[in-house]
């Protein structure tokens, strides 16, 4: 899997990283996004590698702004295994992430193959219209049935689990691992913002491993000085645009329901579709 930089110019890569930016953790799906603004604006498709490297902009912000979150899960859980207190909520929670990575990490080696591919099916327009019409359908049931009683310090390795194979249909592009992770969280009764919180602390792991794998292969490949410019600049604007978007993420669903994106995602679907089936989008 290559990816030739002349197809991203700057001007590009700092577009590419603010949609990446806003779409990774937003309930919208940023792979869809990466997919569906390119041919908007009449570029080529960045690929699955270049989309995969520009989320560890995503990476290190969800890092920096859970920093304390992830330090004090990573030292309680140390600190619990040495004094075998398997009581422990950091050890819970940390084991709960574990499990909730599991998932996505089978299923994305064995049809890993299909997705590296940058023209597979999986990646064609009416395949990310129609899971952003499902999924909105599911966040719409979610949030219509769900109580949002629990908090995040109530879940388990269960709940990991659970919400971990919802993570795994965003292999599908325009499912959303957001957005997925959320709508399965919701459905389990957590409160909107600690469901947010869940899924971003659930996606920390695998945006990491699928991030460092792509950007191993693309090193590897030996691209040029103004190649590694356009990823340096794509992956700085995606981590501060990302920032930006899980501080107001948390803050908007602390007080609002996730109405705005489900009808964001049902416009968003009808439109792709219609304007593939009327090939004005290639």
């Amino acid at each position: 899997m290559t990816i030739n930089p002349n197809d991203v110019p700057i001007t590009q890569a700092i577009v590419l990283g603010i949609v990446q930016g806003l779409s990774e953790f937003l309930p919208i799906s940023s792979t869809a996004h990466l997919r569906v603004v390119p041919a908007l604006l009449g570029w080529h498709d960045p690929g699955v590698a270049y989309s995969a490297v520009i989320q560890l902009g995503s990476v290190i912000a969800v890092l920096c702004y859970f920093f304390k979150d992830l330090f004090s899960l990573t030292t309680g859980s140390i600190t619990a295994l040495v004094k075998k207190d398997f009581s422990s909520a950091d050890l819970r929670m940390m084991c709960t992430i574990i499990v909730g990575t599991i998932p996505i990490c089978v299923v994305g080696l064995l049809l890993k193959k299909v997705l590296e591919v940058d023209d597979s099916p999986l990646r064609s327009f009416y395949v990310i219209g129609g899971a952003s019409l499902v999924m909105g359908t599911l966040l719409l049931v979610a949030e219509k049935v769900a109580k949002h009683t629990r908090t995040i310090e109530q879940t388990g390795v269960r709940d990991g689990l659970i919400v971990g194979l919802g993570q795994a249909m965003a292999l599908i592009p325009g499912c959303s691992r957001s957005g997925s992770t959320l709508t399965v969280a919701l459905f389990m009764n957590l409160k909107r913002d600690d469901a947010a919180r869940f899924s971003f602390l659930l996606g920390v792991p695998a945006i990491i491993l699928s991030g460092l794998l792509e950007l191993k292969e693309v090193l590897e490949t030996g691209l040029p000085e103004e190649g590694l410019k356009s990823l340096f600049v794509g992956l700085v604007v995606s981590a501060l645009v990302s920032y930006a978007a899980i501080w107001w993420l948390i803050k908007f669903l602390r007080t609002n329901s996730t109405m705005p994106f489900v009808i964001y995602r049902f416009v968003f679907g009808i439109a792709i579709i219609a304007l593939a089936a009327a090939n004005m989008i290639h």
